[in-house]
């Protein structure tokens, strides 16, 4: 098969545990490049938090915020942010719940308590900046993703929700809660619509609970060494660790390198 187009996960798979680049995945990047392969991010991050990388690896496209964004050069080919009705009744709940929320928009982030444990110890893992403490942040523009920050079995609560958002654990202090239905899929099914591109000549790298959707749905679906166990099954090939020249291994299996 000759691939067009490649989406790659950020953390645990372009970057690893210190949210560095290992070099050669720098350099497999850029020689796909050379082949007419167009490298897109596919993140569960908002693109706020990509600039630096973006211009690390060469990378122009990302579909972001777990696939309710989609940004194809500079130009958003794709929206779907949570109805802000759902938002008001989940924002009413955690509080009830006294559980921290962090809101994603377009632009920029907030949360409600930024003094809050699980809050500092699921953010400081990213290393990204904090975000600002802004309470009704979530009714001033629309809202992309949340954070709700609780442990295994906390989340019992939110269970009413699940006809209308998804929910994703991507850290122990920390929920990732979606559009329902939504995912990475979601947001690279409309880039590919854009750029005319079947399915079937698309691959994708990641790691991640979050990458499930996207692994299944795409024509070669790469699952890193350091992958969680529960996401090997939706992967068409496993690569090595990141660290490990994971992603040029995966791109040589997929026979766009050679060895």
């Amino acid at each position: 098969m000759s691939y067009k187009i490649a989406f790659f996960d950020i953390d645990g798979t372009l970057v690893n545990e210190d949210k560095i680049v290992p070099q050669d995945t720098i350099e497999a990047i850029r020689e796909i490049k050379q082949l007419g392969v167009e490298p897109v991010i596919a993140t569960g991050r908002a693109p706020y938090f990509l600039n630096s990388l973006l211009e690390e690896v060469g990378i122009e496209s990302y579909v972001c915020l777990n696939g309710a964004l989609a940004v194809y050069k500079g130009e958003v080919i794709y929206r779907n942010p949570i109805a802000p009705s759902t938002v008001e009744a989940f924002v009413s709940l955690a509080r009830q719940q006294g559980h921290a929320l962090c809101f994603e928009g377009e632009s920029r982030y907030a949360t409600d308590q930024l003094d809050n444990e699980r809050v500092i110890r699921s953010i400081q893992s990213l290393k990204i900046q904090f975000p600002e403490q802004e309470h009704d942040f979530w009714s001033k523009e629309p809202i992309y993703q949340m954070f709700l920050h609780v442990v295994e079995g906390e989340d019992q609560p939110y269970e009413t929700f699940h006809d209308r958002l998804t929910f994703i654990r991507w850290h122990e202090d920390a929920l990732d809660v979606l559009p329902f239905g939504g995912s990475k899929a979601k947001g690279i099914e409309a880039m590919l619509s854009r750029l005319g591109i079947d399915k079937s000549e698309a691959l994708a790298f990641g790691d991640g609970l979050n990458d499930k959707e996207m692994l299944q749905y795409i024509g070669f679906g790469i699952a890193m060494g350091n992958a969680h166990p529960d996401v090997i099954p939706y992967a068409d090939y496993v690569t090595t660790h990141v660290d490990e020249q994971g992603i040029r291994k995966g791109l040589i299996a997929a026979g766009l390198l050679e060895r």
